[in-house]
């Protein structure tokens, strides 16, 4: 594998990935918060991947692609769960092929695979589609004064910022103040991330009654009751509308499709 030798501990694995480099300016219709600039009553954080966007499995692909150049094995072992950060998807698929995470992994990782989403970004659009209701949805909440509106995503922050990008959608949420799966292995985390940004960014903290998560995996629903969060959760990926109830969503709804009946939700 060419990775360090020495093991790390879980801790030293749920650091923030090395190489980060510093949030970059949203693009378009959301402006950039500043301190003393008004700020919203809400914060909205987003998912993507059959929240807002289906791109037909062209993200696994990548990653598959990735992981065997970077394991070196042709043929490998692939992990499922929807809705886990690219960090813990890594980590599990090293475990189930028998390879021994260590400190250095997933930051090489990283690069592999961002070499391979960038050959292959012109794809998102051309296999991918928006969801019903979102464009209008994120625009609502991009011209609401009293909405922050950003992500919550298991996706990399370039990534995610490649798959909006692609559907033109990456204007209406300000990318530099969500959280992302290579800030923290482990979903729940990336609430505090997201709040902790946004009270840097905007001089506002956040609590768990005035931020919501939106979401389709039952992962999603477990970030905002772990994370302290509401959850409107959306049966538009893999989890039918009861196994979201299962994992402890109040709120389901079928699609974005009904705008005013998000906004509801939202802002309840």
């Amino acid at each position: 594998m060419g990775a360090a030798s020495a093991n790390v501990t879980e801790d030293a694995l749920r650091r923030p990935a090395a190489g980060r480099g510093a949030p970059t300016k949203a693009s378009g219709v959301r402006r950039q918060a500043g301190k003393g600039d008004r700020v919203g009553k809400r914060l909205v954080l987003w998912d993507i991947d059959k929240t807002l966007i289906d791109v037909d499995g062209l993200g696994a692909e990548i990653f598959a692609a990735a992981f065997a150049e970077f394991s070196g094995l042709a043929e490998h072992t692939r992990t499922h769960a929807p809705g886990r950060t690219e960090w813990q998807w890594f980590h599990e698929t090293q475990l189930a092929n028998g390879l021994k995470p260590t400190e250095s992994c997933f930051p090489r990782f990283l690069g592999i695979q961002d070499t391979m989403f960038e050959a292959r970004r012109t794809e998102f659009a051309q296999r991918g589609r928006v969801l019903p209701g979102v464009p209008e949805i994120l625009r609502h909440c991009a011209d609401d004064p009293d909405t922050v509106s950003s992500l919550l995503t298991g996706n990399t922050r370039r990534n995610a910022e490649r798959k909006l990008a692609a559907f033109g959608l990456d204007r209406f949420v300000d990318l530099s103040i969500g959280a992302y799966g290579d800030d923290h292995m482990d979903r729940p985390e990336l609430v505090r991330i997201a709040r902790e940004r946004v009270q840097e960014s905007t001089g506002t903290a956040f609590t768990a009654d005035t931020t919501v998560l939106v979401g389709d995996s039952a992962n999603d629903v477990l970030a905002a009751l772990h994370g302290g969060a509401r959850i409107v959760a959306v049966a538009t990926g893999l989890v039918p509308t009861d196994g979201l109830r299962a994992a402890g969503a109040e709120v389901v709804l079928d699609d974005l499709s009904d705008t005013d009946a998000v906004l509801a939700e939202l802002l309840a």
